[in-house]
Protein backbone atom coordinates (compact mmCIF):
# COMPACT_ATOMS: atom_id res chain seq x y z
CA UNK A 1 0.00 0.00 0.00
CA UNK A 2 2.76 2.47 0.90
CA UNK A 3 4.48 1.79 -2.42
CA UNK A 4 1.26 2.69 -4.28
CA UNK A 5 1.05 5.86 -2.19
CA UNK A 6 4.64 6.75 -3.05
CA UNK A 7 4.01 6.03 -6.74
CA UNK A 8 0.96 8.27 -6.75
CA UNK A 9 2.98 11.03 -5.10
CA UNK A 10 5.60 10.70 -7.78
CA UNK A 11 2.83 11.43 -10.31
CA UNK A 12 2.09 14.64 -8.44
CA UNK A 13 5.74 15.59 -8.60
CA UNK A 14 5.71 14.96 -12.32
CA UNK A 15 2.91 17.51 -12.61
CA UNK A 16 5.07 19.99 -10.71
CA UNK A 17 8.07 19.27 -12.85
CA UNK A 18 5.97 19.84 -15.95
CA UNK A 19 6.93 23.45 -15.32
CA UNK A 20 10.51 22.43 -16.12
CA UNK A 21 11.78 22.00 -19.68
CA UNK A 22 14.49 22.67 -22.39
CA UNK A 23 14.65 25.37 -25.12
CA UNK A 24 14.98 28.29 -27.54
CA UNK A 25 15.30 32.07 -27.47
CA UNK A 26 12.20 34.28 -27.24
CA UNK A 27 11.40 37.90 -26.64
CA UNK A 28 13.19 39.61 -23.77
CA UNK A 29 9.93 40.17 -21.92
CA UNK A 30 8.87 36.55 -22.16
CA UNK A 31 12.34 35.34 -21.20
CA UNK A 32 12.32 37.64 -18.15
CA UNK A 33 8.91 36.25 -17.17
CA UNK A 34 10.13 32.67 -17.63
CA UNK A 35 13.23 33.35 -15.53
CA UNK A 36 11.10 34.71 -12.66
CA UNK A 37 8.84 31.68 -12.79
CA UNK A 38 11.58 29.09 -13.18
CA UNK A 39 13.77 30.58 -10.46
CA UNK A 40 10.80 30.53 -8.08
CA UNK A 41 9.58 27.07 -9.05
CA UNK A 42 12.90 25.25 -8.74
CA UNK A 43 13.17 25.37 -4.92
CA UNK A 44 9.56 24.21 -4.64
CA UNK A 45 10.17 21.33 -7.04
CA UNK A 46 13.03 20.25 -4.80
CA UNK A 47 10.74 20.39 -1.76
CA UNK A 48 8.21 18.17 -3.51
CA UNK A 49 10.93 15.72 -4.50
CA UNK A 50 12.22 15.63 -0.92
CA UNK A 51 8.72 15.03 0.44
CA UNK A 52 8.20 12.18 -2.03
CA UNK A 53 11.57 10.71 -1.06
CA UNK A 54 10.66 10.81 2.64
CA UNK A 55 7.49 8.86 1.95
CA UNK A 56 9.38 6.31 -0.12
CA UNK A 57 12.01 5.92 2.61
CA UNK A 58 9.28 5.17 5.14
CA UNK A 59 7.28 2.96 2.79
CA UNK A 60 8.33 -0.32 4.38
CA UNK A 61 5.40 -2.42 5.52
CA UNK A 62 7.39 -2.91 8.73
CA UNK A 63 7.47 0.79 9.59
CA UNK A 64 5.39 1.54 12.70
CA UNK A 65 2.07 3.27 11.90
CA UNK A 66 3.05 6.26 14.05
CA UNK A 67 6.19 6.84 11.96
CA UNK A 68 4.30 6.41 8.69
CA UNK A 69 1.62 8.83 9.88
CA UNK A 70 4.16 11.48 10.88
CA UNK A 71 6.11 11.12 7.65
CA UNK A 72 3.03 11.25 5.41
CA UNK A 73 1.51 14.16 7.30
CA UNK A 74 4.68 16.24 7.01
CA UNK A 75 5.15 15.27 3.35
CA UNK A 76 1.58 16.22 2.41
CA UNK A 77 1.97 19.55 4.21
CA UNK A 78 5.28 20.22 2.45
CA UNK A 79 3.78 19.35 -0.94
CA UNK A 80 0.72 21.53 -0.27
CA UNK A 81 2.93 24.46 0.73
CA UNK A 82 5.13 23.98 -2.34
CA UNK A 83 2.20 23.99 -4.78
CA UNK A 84 0.76 27.08 -3.10
CA UNK A 85 4.13 28.84 -3.39
CA UNK A 86 4.38 27.88 -7.06
CA UNK A 87 0.96 29.42 -7.60
CA UNK A 88 2.17 32.53 -5.83
CA UNK A 89 5.31 32.66 -8.00
CA UNK A 90 3.22 32.48 -11.17
CA UNK A 91 0.75 35.02 -9.80
CA UNK A 92 3.52 37.50 -8.90
CA UNK A 93 5.21 37.01 -12.27
CA UNK A 94 2.06 38.32 -13.94
CA UNK A 95 0.71 37.06 -17.22
CA UNK A 96 3.20 35.91 -19.85
CA UNK A 97 3.40 38.15 -22.93
CA UNK A 98 1.50 35.76 -25.20
CA UNK A 99 -2.01 35.47 -26.59
CA UNK A 100 -4.42 34.66 -23.73
CA UNK A 101 -1.51 35.00 -21.29
CA UNK A 102 -3.67 36.43 -18.52
CA UNK A 103 -6.21 33.60 -18.75
CA UNK A 104 -3.46 30.97 -18.88
CA UNK A 105 -1.77 32.49 -15.84
CA UNK A 106 -4.98 32.77 -13.80
CA UNK A 107 -6.03 29.22 -14.71
CA UNK A 108 -2.61 27.86 -13.69
CA UNK A 109 -2.66 29.72 -10.36
CA UNK A 110 -6.19 28.50 -9.65
CA UNK A 111 -5.20 24.93 -10.48
CA UNK A 112 -2.05 25.05 -8.34
CA UNK A 113 -4.01 26.40 -5.38
CA UNK A 114 -6.59 23.65 -5.87
CA UNK A 115 -3.83 21.03 -5.86
CA UNK A 116 -2.39 22.61 -2.70
CA UNK A 117 -5.83 22.40 -1.06
CA UNK A 118 -6.12 18.75 -2.07
CA UNK A 119 -2.78 17.88 -0.48
CA UNK A 120 -3.79 19.79 2.65
CA UNK A 121 -6.95 17.65 2.75
CA UNK A 122 -4.82 14.51 2.45
CA UNK A 123 -2.73 15.72 5.38
CA UNK A 124 -5.91 16.15 7.46
CA UNK A 125 -7.03 12.64 6.54
CA UNK A 126 -3.67 11.19 7.58
CA UNK A 127 -3.68 13.21 10.81
CA UNK A 128 -7.06 11.69 11.73
CA UNK A 129 -5.85 8.09 11.30
CA UNK A 130 -5.57 6.05 14.50
CA UNK A 131 -2.24 4.27 14.87
CA UNK A 132 -3.04 1.82 17.70
CA UNK A 133 -4.50 -0.83 15.36
CA UNK A 134 -2.22 -1.66 12.42
CA UNK A 135 -5.05 -3.15 10.31
CA UNK A 136 -7.33 -0.15 10.90
CA UNK A 137 -4.45 2.18 10.10
CA UNK A 138 -3.72 0.28 6.86
CA UNK A 139 -7.40 0.55 5.84
CA UNK A 140 -7.35 4.29 6.48
CA UNK A 141 -4.14 4.62 4.52
CA UNK A 142 -5.77 2.81 1.58
CA UNK A 143 -8.50 5.47 1.55
CA UNK A 144 -5.86 8.19 1.54
CA UNK A 145 -4.07 6.35 -1.27
CA UNK A 146 -7.29 6.22 -3.33
CA UNK A 147 -7.73 9.98 -2.95
CA UNK A 148 -4.09 10.48 -3.88
CA UNK A 149 -4.54 8.37 -7.01
CA UNK A 150 -7.42 10.63 -8.11
CA UNK A 151 -5.32 13.71 -7.40
CA UNK A 152 -2.25 12.50 -9.25
CA UNK A 153 -4.36 11.56 -12.28
CA UNK A 154 -5.86 15.01 -12.78
CA UNK A 155 -5.16 18.67 -12.67
CA UNK A 156 -2.36 19.37 -15.11
CA UNK A 157 -4.38 20.87 -17.96
CA UNK A 158 -4.00 24.53 -16.99
CA UNK A 159 -0.26 24.08 -16.44
CA UNK A 160 0.11 22.45 -19.83
CA UNK A 161 -1.80 25.32 -21.45
CA UNK A 162 0.42 27.83 -19.65
CA UNK A 163 3.51 26.13 -21.07
CA UNK A 164 2.33 25.84 -24.65
CA UNK A 165 4.16 27.48 -27.52
CA UNK A 166 6.39 30.46 -26.86
CA UNK A 167 5.99 30.28 -23.07
CA UNK A 168 7.28 26.72 -23.04
CA UNK A 169 10.19 27.66 -25.25
CA UNK A 170 11.10 30.55 -22.98
CA UNK A 171 10.85 28.37 -19.89
CA UNK A 172 12.95 25.61 -21.42
CA UNK A 173 15.65 28.20 -22.15
CA UNK A 174 16.04 28.89 -18.42
CA UNK A 175 18.74 26.91 -16.58
CA UNK A 176 16.55 26.81 -13.46
CA UNK A 177 13.77 25.10 -15.45
CA UNK A 178 15.91 22.32 -16.83
CA UNK A 179 14.67 19.02 -15.44
CA UNK A 180 17.51 17.67 -13.33
CA UNK A 181 19.50 20.84 -13.91
CA UNK A 182 21.42 22.68 -11.21
CA UNK A 183 22.37 20.74 -8.12
CA UNK A 184 21.42 22.74 -5.09
CA UNK A 185 22.58 26.11 -6.43
CA UNK A 186 19.31 27.76 -5.44
CA UNK A 187 18.37 28.17 -1.80
CA UNK A 188 14.87 27.56 -0.52
CA UNK A 189 12.80 30.64 0.11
Amino acid sequence: MKKKLATALAGGAALMLALSGCGDDNSEELNAWAKKVCDGVQPQAKKIQAANASIQEDSSDKAPPKDVKETDSKAFQDISDAYRKIGSVIDRAGPPAVENGEKKQKDAVKELNSIADSYADLKKQVDELKTDDQAEFADGLKEVGAELQKLSGSGSDALKRLEEGEVGKAMRAQPSCEAGGGTGSKSDA
